[in-house]
């Protein structure tokens, strides 16, 4: 009868244990308790704050902690998107900083991957809220699905005299970077309560996501918050330069501040205080981007990694085909030539030469300038820079998934869009539509396996799908989505090759006066 009676026990305290650890839709994280939602065999919990609201005095600050809440906290809906300023679209708020969790884990103690999602737009726009970025088929491919908000625009980057004098590191702007690095830190802490491994995350994000992506790599800031990364038409490897241009975005912390100087003057007020006292939607719009202050980004990035100054972590990066038809503002050829050579100088001529264009049209071999100048050399150069002086692999790509269009369409001679890849990666192509071909649907399934197996084991390989060599400078070779995956050589290489002669001399004494 004893030891019946022990039995009982025993199998009584397995049973509790066992609900003890169980997810269900409520959770418990470090600031108090969250109430999610169950949906098609996921836990979803939309709209988890990750720190303070980001106004009133808190306006151009460092994110700071969120305070902790008594109760249950319901986070069954989207926070609304960061505002820029100017205007109050519907959706967007200055209280923007929250982040969104899928995860396919039925108990706290499983340890599943994270995979976390850094939205582009161009640090000026963007949202998690966007249908395209919903985490439920990439989760349900065994991944925790993370989506971070962040400050955009002026609001998340603007640089300004005052701002420097009050942080203690005396620089200002990045305000966007250091929200993506709060939210990792949030990950870092909270995560295991969703059955997460908060030793083994990885971050991912398309065009400024992607760039902001290679920005956190090379950030001691975010050192040890995530253990891989993955950059679609991503990568900000290009110098500083008073005139901006695509794949030369960045500027110094002096000009920022200028600049702020500039902002403040036009907003028609003369100290922070005042600025900061004006409602979001009444701010004057203004230029949003990532700086090289010193601190969050110490140093123009492709020295940094000559140095081997970087996070030595396992990388997917790569682009699509055809991201100029996004980015060549002209259609003119003899306009075409005019912006080539106000951008590149003397070194214009060579590079029409190797960047073709006809006496009628700019076809692709001309936007392939574009192409290459914002995301092909950025990430080329950051395959070889890691492939050089670093110890972790590289796993390069070239996206070309796109209809063959016939010769009297506008589109004839286009390959794959700015951001076409996005719903691919997301799985969340509408198979609804009849121009969804099977190939597209096929790639789609191949690109979630080989990120999701990134996210697990720092390696996209696995069974049954084509094996992705390492990229190396003695075997340079990619992978290439194009109706299935293959491997390849470097696209354009030769082409390539004229604009590295170009992104060299522009690290010259030379070419930093001749920019200025």
């Amino acid at each position: 009868m004893k030891n019946i009676f022990i039995a009982v026990v025993l199998t009584s305290l397995t049973f509790s244990s066992t609900i003890a650890q169980s997810l269900t839709t409520q959770v418990q994280v470090k600031q108090g308790r969250l109430q999610g939602t169950a949906e098609d065999g996921l836990l979803v919990f939309k709209g988890i704050p990750f720190a303070k609201p980001p106004v009133g005095d808190l306006r151009w600050r460092a994110p700071q902690p969120v305070k902790k809440w008594d109760g249950v906290l319901q986070v069954n809906k989207f926070a609304p998107g960061p505002i820029q300023g100017g205007n109050l679209p519907s959706g967007k708020s200055e209280d923007c900083l929250y982040l969104n969790v899928w995860t396919p884990a039925k108990s706290v103690k499983e340890k599943v991957p994270v995979l976390v999602w850094i939205y582009g737009g161009g640090f000026g726009a963007g949202a998690t809220s966007e249908t395209t970025y919903n985490g439920k088929n990439l989760a349900k491919k065994g991944v925790v699905l993370v989506s971070i908000a962040y400050r955009v625009g002026q609001l998340g980057f603007m640089a300004h005299p005052e701002l420097s004098a009050e942080n203690p590191k005396n620089v200002s702007g990045n305000y966007g970077l250091l929200d993506m690095i709060a939210g990792l830190q949030w990950v870092k802490e909270n995560i295991a309560a969703f059955g997460g491994d908060p030793n083994k995350v990885t971050i991912f994000g398309e065009s400024a996501g992607g760039i902001a992506v290679s920005m956190l790599c090379a950030s001691p800031l975010a050192k040890g918050l995530f253990n891989g990364a993955i950059s679609q038409s991503g990568g900000s490897f290009g110098p500083s330069r008073l005139t901006t241009y695509p794949g030369e975005n960045m500027k110094t912390l002096k000009t920022a501040e200028n600049e702020g100087l500039d902002y403040m003057k036009n907003a028609g007020v003369t100290s922070i205080e005042k600025l900061r006292s004006i409602e979001a939607d009444k701010l004057p719009a203004g230029r949003g981007w990532p700086i090289v202050d010193g601190w969050v980004i110490p140093d123009d990035q492709y020295k940094l990694y000559e140095a081997g100054k970087y996070n030595d972590i396992p990388v997917l990066i790569g682009y699509n085909s055809d991201e100029g038809a996004s980015f060549t503002r002209t259609k003119d050829p003899k306009e075409f030539i005019s912006s080539v050579e106000t951008r590149y100088g003397k070194f214009a001529e060579n590079l029409l030469k190797a960047y073709p264009v006809s006496d009628s049209s700019v076809p692709k071999t001309a936007r392939d300038l574009s192409r290459d100048a914002a995301f092909g050399w950025q990430t080329w150069s950051w395959a070889r820079l890691q492939a050089k002086t670093g110890k972790s692999k590289v796993f390069f790509y070239y996206f070309d998934q796109h209809p063959d269009h016939p010769k009297d369409s506008p589109y004839y001679g286009f390959g794959s869009y700015h951001g076409q890849e996005v719903a691919y990666v997301f799985e969340n192509l509408d198979k609804a539509n009849p121009q969804t071909s099977k190939s597209d649907l096929a790639v789609s399934d191949l690109m979630g396996t080989y990120w999701t197996n990134f996210a697990k084991y720092g390696d996209p390989n696995g069974k049954d799908i084509p094996n992705w060599p390492a990229f190396s400078n003695s075997d340079p070779k990619l992978m290439y989505f194009n109706n299935s995956a293959y491997t390849g050589p470097v696209p354009s290489l030769k082409s390539l090759e004229v604009l590295d002669s170009y992104f060299s001399w522009r690290r010259t004494p030379e070419g930093e006066a001749w920019a200025k």
